[in-house]
């Protein structure tokens, strides 16, 4: 079976876009982050860079979007992040360990001021009675604070993701406001 790629930009091309809610939300975070003269990076798992590709969608983000990792496999967690292997076994990918260590590296490689990283289980596979489909992971920092949050979502895969996309946003507003 052979898969024919097409060079052309054009064909078949659906526009990446957000919706006006988030677009506005990523709006009231880099107008923070730019009066604080902070910036923000993530690692991102399950999202597979969504959160920065909401980042990037804002004009000037470059102001206070510093970088981003998608970190899909622990391998990649471990070598780019520095999650622990311990980490890993004993927790797996999707803990609040693993978020926390993904943020540490995140912090350690970056420098940024404010830091997010998602891992979960999106699905439609993957999930367990502990864990089950829609379970994700949020680490944050900011400045001095830290937190680690759990959800757990309902819906398809996209849905699963772009609830953890938002939720990331809206935390992170919620936390530069709070710090």
């Amino acid at each position: 079976m052979s898969t024919t790629f097409s060079t052309d930009s054009t064909a078949n091309a659906t526009p990446l876009t957000l919706d006006s809610a988030l677009s506005a939300q990523v709006q009231v975070l880099g107008d923070a982050l730019r009066a604080k003269g902070w910036t923000v990076s993530c690692a991102e798992s399950c999202t597979g860079g969504g959160v920065a590709f909401a980042f990037t969608s804002m004009s000037g983000s470059s102001d206070w979007f510093n970088q981003s990792w998608v970190t899909y496999s622990n391998d990649a967690k471990q070598s780019t992040l520095g999650v622990t292997k311990q980490t890993l076994t004993a927790h797996g990918a999707v803990s609040k360990q693993t978020v926390k260590e993904m943020a540490d590296g995140v912090r350690r490689n970056s420098g940024a001021q404010l830091v997010v990283t998602v891992s979960g289980i999106a699905g439609p596979g993957g999930g367990s009675e502990e864990k089950p489909v829609g379970t994700v992971w949020f680490g944050f920092l900011c400045g001095e604070h830290e937190a680690q949050v759990k959800r757990v979502f309902s819906g398809n895969r996209d849905e699963v993701r772009q609830h953890a996309i938002t939720f990331a946003i809206t935390h992170l507003i919620k936390m530069l406001s709070e710090n």
